[in-house]
């Protein structure tokens, strides 16, 4: 399976981003699912330790699950050229990383709002989402 973002459905940074990530990620190695689909609960049925009221994103890679941050950090690898140069931002301690995405993902809903309804996919595009 190839590795899985998985985000918030109703959170228009969220939004945002996976549409940045599709964008860039020209080999297409990359999956998307709504946290709140059931493939999100699939992957939380397979790994227990997710928290069910998390409000990060989670990147799914084989067996390992990141998330805050080391989300970010991990999919870069997936990324082409500069934008896989990220994960070289894994030696900036944790916990001071994960305080910046948190600050973020505080105020989410107040500078991005909220989504109504997803976005549909083009036709080229449907295969990188799962339900």
């Amino acid at each position: 399976m190839k590795p899985l973002v998985l985000y918030d459905g109703v959170c228009g940074l969220c939004h945002g981003a996976v549409q940045w990530l599709v964008d860039h990620d020209s080999d297409q190695n990359l999956r998307y699912a709504a946290l709140q689909g059931e493939t999100a609960e699939a992957v939380r049925q397979r790994h227990p330790e997710i928290p069910h009221d998390i409000d990060s994103i989670l990147f799914v890679d084989g067996d390992r699950v990141y998330w805050h941050s080391a989300a970010i950090l991990a999919l870069c690898a997936y990324l082409p050229s500069p934008w896989s140069w990220g994960r070289h931002f894994r030696w900036v301690p944790a916990p001071l990383s994960d305080l910046g995405y948190r600050l973020v993902a505080r105020v989410r809903y107040r500078i991005w709002g909220k989504v109504e309804a997803c976005r549909i996919p083009a036709p080229e595009q449907m295969e990188l989402f799962l339900p």
